[in-house]
């Protein structure tokens, strides 16, 4: 079984919902303990009377009798949705979740499209999701319902009586939860343009719900191909989520932010400017960007070394660098002060005969056990002292001529220096330039 990923990548899911937990599901503006003012009407007095006295109930046990004894005497009663309604509220206060959410389903039996219903559903199935009880078909079922939700917004008709202000706040709160259920779902099945959406919507409804921003932080900064919007809105909502966050949590999300910072910008400088920011602002300002590190191409390197260091001064495998990557004029520059001129190193041996010997003198080539310098000796190497393939050779010689892809060195007038002082090229530890 799937873990949820908010409980895997830091402590997304511990630190929002421990700062969630205590509080019930959202829930909407309250209803009038009087009949709702619409065009329905029940004709029946006995009917009408055991509805009145069910929604005037004001202890929620009180009221779940009589609404439970409504639906028992009058299954099809045209207020049935308006009853259902009341008792799975009055459920929800006396915190039964389990006949809550039974209560919704048979709410939803009746009008798919019950927006209260629909957020109850949606906000306990992920609660449950991320308290790890049986979390793939309970984030299942809150997204179903989230996505469903957010469908039956757009057609949602205010109902007689109710204030603007009431209904919109209603739709606020409800789109908040829709949103967020369809969000987490998405980004635990890797949707991360889904998330995206459905997560920022619920962010900028609500931008301080910590349990929606940290996950629109992952959202964005998780796929590797995320383009530099993405990845910069990503890490203003990790930051943001450093700030809403309390207790451990806190230095976690704050750690993770500026490791992925770091890895993103190349330095760790403007970190702090950015946690400062998102301390007071609730959303990236217009044209907020955190510039891409890119690092230098080969050739940029290899210019780079050629204007900073004197080629004496270079280990062999610079010398490589220079003359396999660099341009025309850095190539030319190295090769200059290298051809026809004796040099005494240090390289592996990789095979070798009395008079031709295959060496490695970068430590890349050494790894791979790969020859760069092709050495032939002044003279045939003694019996006594042929060395052994991957031993270390100290040498001096003469370089006559280089390809440059793959690299190879020739050098002749090989001599070996047994007794020799340290060469003045050691094995060098070089590696080659990543790649983007």
């Amino acid at each position: 079984m799937k873990k949820i990923l908010l409980a895997i990548v830091l402590v997304a899911a511990v630190t929002a919902v421990a700062q969630t937990a205590s509080a019930p599901a959202p829930s909407a503006p309250q209803q009038s303990p009087q009949p709702a003012p619409q065009k329905k009407e029940i004709k029946d007095t006995a009917e009408y009377n055991a509805y009145v006295g069910a929604i005037q109930q004001s202890d929620p046990a009180a009221k779940i009798s009589g609404f439970e004894a409504f639906l028992t005497q009058y299954p099809n009663s045209v207020m049935k949705e308006e009853s259902l309604e009341q008792l799975m509220g009055a459920y929800q206060q006396t915190g039964n979740q389990p006949k809550a959410l039974e209560t919704a389903g048979k709410l939803l039996q009746v009008n798919p499209c019950n927006l209260r219903g629909l957020a109850l559903l949606a906000y306990t199935k992920r609660a449950l999701a991320e308290a790890n009880q049986n979390p793939q078909q309970n984030l299942t079922e809150a997204a179903q319902a989230g996505e469903k939700g957010m469908q039956c917004l757009q057609t949602a008709v205010k109902p007689d009586g109710t204030p603007d202000a009431d209904f919109q706040k209603f739709k606020t709160q409800t789109s908040i939860i829709f949103n967020g259920s369809a969000g987490i779902a998405a980004l635990q099945n890797k949707d991360y343009p889904k998330a995206q959406q459905y997560l920022r919507a619920s962010v900028e409804g609500d931008p301080t719900n910590l349990r929606d921003v940290y996950p629109l932080a992952l959202a964005y900064v998780t796929p590797t191909d995320s383009n530099d919007k993405a990845m910069s809105d990503g890490l203003f909502f990790v930051a943001r989520a450093a700030n809403l966050a309390q207790g451990p949590g806190k230095d976690q999300i704050a750690k993770f932010g500026k490791s992925k910072y770091n890895k993103y910008h190349g330095s760790e400088e403007g970190w702090n400017d950015v946690m400062t920011m998102a301390a007071t602002a609730t959303l990236p300002p217009a044209g907020f960007a955190i510039k891409r590190y890119v690092p230098p191409t080969p050739a940029e390197q290899a210019h780079e070394l050629v204007n900073s260091k004197k080629v004496e001064e270079m280990s062999f495998a610079e010398w490589q660098l220079v003359l396999s990557e660099g341009t025309p004029e850095d190539a030319d520059k190295v090769w200059s002060a290298l051809k026809g001129k004796p040099l005494q190193m240090v390289a592996q041996i990789i095979s070798v005969t009395p008079t031709q010997l295959m060496l490695a003198g970068s430590q890349d080539d050494i790894d791979k056990k790969a020859g760069d310098i092709d050495l032939t000796m002044a003279a045939a190497i003694p019996a006594r002292q042929l060395p052994k393939e991957g031993a270390d050779l100290q040498f001096e010689a003469t370089p006559v001529s280089y390809t440059a892809k793959p690299f190879m060195m020739t050098m002749k007038e090989g001599v070996l220096l047994v007794k020799a002082a340290p060469p003045a090229h050691k094995p060098p530890v070089h590696r080659k330039p990543p790649t983007q």
